[in-house]
């Protein structure tokens, strides 16, 4: 569709009339700007037009007409297409230990299974977010970068498997991980970003980097504890929500205890408040659903899905011909003061 970007330069349109009107009619004493080659070329040219002073009028009414619609900036609109927000910066670490093999939440489903339907609803929310994720057993690793491409974390969380990392649980190494992995993404910003975008990146990295850890045991594998990388991660700006899955702990018959039994809720309590998250705990599927639903309260999505529409500028087609068509405006011109 065609677009006026500067709709109020149709404001000029009378300006020639209304100075004829107001300004008294200005004509040279004697040949103080004469131009011997424009003249001589005007003495024939002019005559082979056929323009006489009514056609000169037209020519210069057409010559105006052609300026301000270039002045006006016609624009012509293609289809609107959405464009990347910058929003929230949120990592997803999930425990792959052997024990998320347990079907306790949700019938014959395993916890992991439970977890990649939940959370991948979670991550399918997150618009105008750069979501990432951590697969953690023994040791951690990134399986999908920080992206605004949440399809395709989606999927790479659904064909996380269970023992991937190794089947202890290494709490310490995550977090640590995700530090680093985000200290390395801000140093990348920085160094190709103006000082402004620095200023943003900063305020982003302190106030909006989220890791939200699950697990469903206690931590026993890795090189840093739980703790001191929960200190490491406040320092940093992380904020860290976990999240203790598993089916609750009760008595069975004989005095046998049925559940997860391996959660270190003390440990996972103690690295929220330390890096100003929150704990939560989920028995089953419906409870890790309200978990990521108040974590969507508490963190809600800093952008929503944006478009554009790219324009092509049609401003210099008129503007081309009034320059075109001036050449005889002064030809004309010039053979009247002549």
């Amino acid at each position: 569709m065609i677009h006026l970007a500067w709709p109020w330069m149709l404001l000029f349109l009378p300006l020639p009339w209304l100075l004829a009107r107001l300004l008294p009619a200005v004509r040279p004493r004697g040949a103080a700007l004469f131009l011997p080659f424009a003249a001589s070329v005007g003495d024939e040219v002019v005559p082979a037009l056929g323009i006489g002073p009514r056609g000169r009028k037209i020519l210069l009414a057409l010559i105006w007409l052609l300026l301000l619609g270039a002045a006006l900036r016609p624009q012509w609109l293609g289809e609107p297409q959405p464009v990347p927000t910058t929003g929230r910066r949120l990592l997803l670490a999930v425990d792959v230990s052997g024990s998320m093999q347990t079907p306790d939440m949700a019938g014959n489903y395993t916890r992991l299974q439970v977890v990649q339907k939940v959370a991948g609803d979670f991550i399918q929310r997150r618009h105008g977010d750069q979501v990432g994720l951590i697969l953690f057993g023994t040791r951690p690793y990134i399986q999908a970068p920080l992206t605004a491409d949440l399809a395709t974390v989606h999927q790479f969380l659904d064909e996380a498997m269970i023992g991937v990392a190794g089947t202890q649980t290494a709490i310490g190494d995550a977090i640590g991980l995700a530090i680093k992995r985000l200290r390395a993404g801000d140093a990348r910003t920085g160094d190709g970003g103006s000082g402004d975008d620095k200023g943003d990146d900063a305020q982003t990295a302190k106030g909006d980097t989220v890791l939200i850890l699950l697990t469903d045991g206690s931590s026993n594998a890795g090189a840093m504890p739980p703790l001191q990388a929960a200190k490491l991660a406040a320092d940093a700006g992380l904020r860290i929500y976990t999240i203790g899955v598993g089916a609750a702990v009760h008595e069975g018959f004989f005095g046998f205890n049925s559940g997860n039994d391996d959660l270190d809720e003390d440990t996972l309590k103690a690295i929220a408040d330390t890096t100003g998250g929150a704990y939560f705990r989920a028995t089953d599927a419906g409870a890790l659903q309200q978990v990521y639903a108040r974590i969507d309260k508490l963190e809600p999505s800093a952008g929503r899905d944006q478009w554009y529409r790219p324009s092509t500028e049609w401003y210099p087609w008129p503007l081309a011909l009034a320059l075109l068509l001036s050449l005889p405006a002064v030809l004309l011109r010039e053979r009247a003061w002549t």
